[in-house]
């Protein structure tokens, strides 16, 4: 996921490097935990309904704790227990090739700025009318990207994750769809991922459309039809719409804060914002090409002038009676991004009372929510689904 999420904050200093205590053995499945479904039953037919809710998904991997976006983000996801990975975010490279980077400026998530080779690509773009300065994936090959590895992209926040900086490089969606299916075949239940077209506007005037490589891909895989194992996902509702007509998938629009204006409604002059989007006509019009939404938190429930929570909206009732699934996003263990009250001591970086955050966020009867911790994620749903 994006830019035009609101959950992205500036990282202060240091950070509490426990994993929890829901790691899993060598086997990898999914915990079993009382009143836990595993990812992949078939408990209403199969597709997206066959998931357990609320469900956990591992944002960009298992990123609270690797590298994002890297084969080790998403090995660890799946060893924590997360019942779909979110592999990946999806950007073109210049020849073509789809890659998994959370933008396609890799300055901050790849070790690019120390290759001399590389260093007269350093540029600067208008990316979704913001000017943005570093080095774009479309303007490499595939090959040269392989050169690259990945390292923390708030090591601010997260200073233990940087132990593996440089222990992998950027993956192809091409050879996430490979692992898919390799994982699936070692663990013994499908394994799920939920990628996403990044400012597939952008590419698409590039002459790097993503839509149509994606859908080539997934029908490759044999994973493009309404049960398989891939949501794919959006912050441009035209991107769902064309992804729609070209393969079979379910799928989810990304939203952002209510005043804000997908980048696709903004070139083509649609005056709607978020906040249109998340009434029961714009939620109706989302159903008739989506099987789900995924807003930010804060559009389920708003904080006030000092980041407390108040009191729920109406959207998870107003998107049920729609018809549609909700998964929001983003949770993560360390103070800077919990609401005030569920933050603990002065270190802004010390885990806060993450717990507590998760019972407020799965009471309003959301189907699931992206984290950067799965296995927190895991014990907080135990914790609701036992009451």
């Amino acid at each position: 996921m994006g830019t035009q999420k609101s959950d992205e904050q500036p990282g202060a200093t240091g950070r509490r490097a426990l994993l929890g205590a829901a790691v899993l053995g060598a086997g990898g499945a999914v915990l079993g935990l009382p009143g836990t479904a595993r990812a992949g039953e078939d408990r209403h037919g199969g597709g997206v309904k066959s998931l357990p809710v609320p469900t956990i998904i591992g944002h960009r991997g298992a990123s609270g704790y690797r590298p994002e976006h890297t084969l080790g983000s998403y090995q660890l996801a799946l060893d924590l227990g997360a019942h779909i990975v979110e592999a990946g975010d999806l950007v073109p490279t210049k020849d073509g090739h789809i890659v998994c980077r959370h933008e396609p400026e890799i300055g901050g998530t790849t070790d690019v700025a120390d290759h001399p080779e590389f260093a007269d690509r350093k540029t600067t773009k208008l990316l979704d009318g913001v000017s943005v300065t570093g080095w774009f994936t479309e303007d490499f090959t595939l090959a040269e990207l392989k050169t690259l590895r990945a390292i923390e992209r708030i090591p601010a926040n997260r200073p233990h994750n940087t132990l593996y900086n440089g222990r992998w490089e950027i993956p192809t969606f091409e050879e996430v769809l490979k692992w898919q299916d390799e994982q699936t075949r070692k663990r013994g239940r499908q394994v799920w991922i939920y990628p996403e077209t990044k400012h597939p506007t952008y590419f698409r005037k590039l002459g790097l459309g993503l839509e149509e490589r994606v859908a080539k891909l997934l029908r490759k895989y044999g994973k493009d039809g309404k049960n398989a194992p891939v949501i794919l996902q959006s912050f441009e509702p035209t991107s769902i719409q064309r992804l729609n007509k070209l393969v079979g998938n379910p799928l989810v629009v990304l939203l952002s804060s209510a005043t804000s204006r997908p980048w696709d409604f903004v070139e083509t002059g649609d005056p709607r914002t978020v906040a249109d989007l998340i009434t029961p006509k714009g939620l109706k019009e989302i159903a008739g090409y989506a099987q789900g939404i995924g807003p930010t938190l804060d559009l389920v429930i708003p904080k006030d002038a000092n980041g407390n929570l108040t009191t729920p909206t109406t959207l998870v009732a107003d998107a049920h009676k729609a018809g549609l699934i909700l998964h929001p996003y983003t949770m993560r263990n360390e103070n800077p991004f919990l609401p005030a009250e569920y933050r603990k001591g002065t270190d802004a970086d010390a885990y806060g009372d993450v717990f507590g955050a998760y019972r407020t966020y799965f009471a309003t009867g959301i189907d699931g929510v992206f984290t950067d911790n799965p296995d927190t994620g895991l014990l907080a749903r135990q914790d609701f689904v036992n009451g």
